[in-house]
């Protein structure tokens, strides 16, 4: 009788984790006021990289989990992803479109194309490094400005699936690769920040990878402890 190989990542079970729901509806919130200029919160655009960390542990744990199991497919990991964020994106970039039909001159309807092309096609982010600048609009007057989170998200599900893959084949380096690219990620932002290229800093996906890292790093910490330590519940 053969005996399974060591794994990596010890197994946990698929649950729901509603603290984590709990979280991500605190930093959407902190997010919101800060664009409303509620007092008390100018630093509210943190709630973006608490979101960025809390997707990286969740994508993380659902690609891991399934790696456990034997029943990861590309197939099924892209197809989730589309049914859970397609739909709403349709309706938030129709109902756009067709405001802006009926509220926008013709030069700013157009401007708004490029913005529901970028949108519907994960780029948004890449467009706004571009735009900015001394004739760029206020940030109040581009309704997708927010889409730019999406797309590095959607970016970093491009291959992150894969690498963990190899990763996980390898085994024994599971977790070496993920923590390095992570570490240059972390330094290539602090290089940009210092170096007057905030706005690439900002929006690319490059300077934010470290962030989903961290998500991946929290993940693997969990999953090292003991089975009779470890908690209850695990991600969703």
């Amino acid at each position: 009788m053969t005996t399974p190989p060591t794994e990596t990542f010890p197994r946990h079970e698929l649950e729901y984790r509603p603290e984590i729901d709990g979280l991500r509806a605190i930093a959407v919130l902190a997010v919101i006021a800060f664009h409303a200029g509620v007092s008390g919160f100018r630093g509210g655009f943190v709630g973006v990289d608490v979101f960025f960390v809390l997707s990286g542990y969740l994508i993380s744990g659902i690609i891991i989990r399934a790696l456990e199991r034997g029943t990861f497919t590309f197939r099924d990991f892209y197809s989730r992803r589309v049914n859970r964020i397609f739909p709403a994106l349709v309706v938030v970039l129709a109902g756009t479109l067709l405001l802006g039909w009926y509220l926008l001159y013709e030069i700013e309807f157009v401007n708004l194309g490029r913005h529901i092309v970028a949108g519907s096609t994960f780029l948004s982010n890449a467009l706004l490094v571009q735009e900015t600048g001394y004739f760029d609009v206020a940030a109040e007057r581009k309704p997708l400005l927010h889409l730019w989170s999406l797309a590095i998200e959607e970016q970093f599900y491009l291959f992150w699936p894969l690498l963990l893959v190899v990763c996980w084949k390898v085994r024994n380096k599971s977790a070496v690769v993920p923590l390095t690219i992570g570490a240059g990620s972390f330094f290539l932002a602090i290089f940009a920040v210092n170096t007057d290229h905030t706005v690439g800093a900002f929006f690319l996906p490059f300077t934010r990878l470290w962030e989903l890292v961290a998500g991946f790093c929290l993940f693997h910490i969990e999953t090292q402890k003991p089975r009779d330590e470890a908690p209850r519940h695990a991600a969703v």
